[in-house]
């Protein structure tokens, strides 16, 4: 299969969210039993997720630059470059997205 680049409404929304100092909405754009993993750490479900989004995934101010994009079946991986106040204050991430049929993210892989 031909990778592509356009990326699924729920990827493109889960990166303008987390841009911003409000990322509770993210949290919709999940299943009620996704599974996010970051930085070692698994959250599992929209409670734990919400956790997650405003405890570690708020922990520093960052901006975010995306460097690229890939979508194979159904696999997105989306590399982004963060540069912020977290210790080494530059990190380049792979994030890998599934979706399940209806368009919502029930996987999330953060890796260096």
């Amino acid at each position: 299969m031909t990778p592509s680049t356009a990326l699924p409404a729920a990827v493109t929304a889960y990166f303008t969210l987390m841009d911003t100092t409000e990322k509770r909405d993210i949290v919709d754009l999940f299943t009620a039993d996704a599974v996010v993993t970051d930085d070692g750490r698994s959250y599992r479900g929209r409670g734990q997720i919400a956790a997650w989004l405003d405890t570690a995934a708020s922990e520093y101010t960052v901006t975010s630059t995306r460097l690229s994009a890939e979508v194979v079946g159904g696999t997105i991986t989306v590399t982004t470059r963060l540069e912020g106040n977290f210790p080494g204050g530059i990190v380049d991430l792979r994030n890998v997205f599934a979706l399940d049929a209806s368009g919502l993210i029930e996987s999330l892989l953060i890796t260096v």
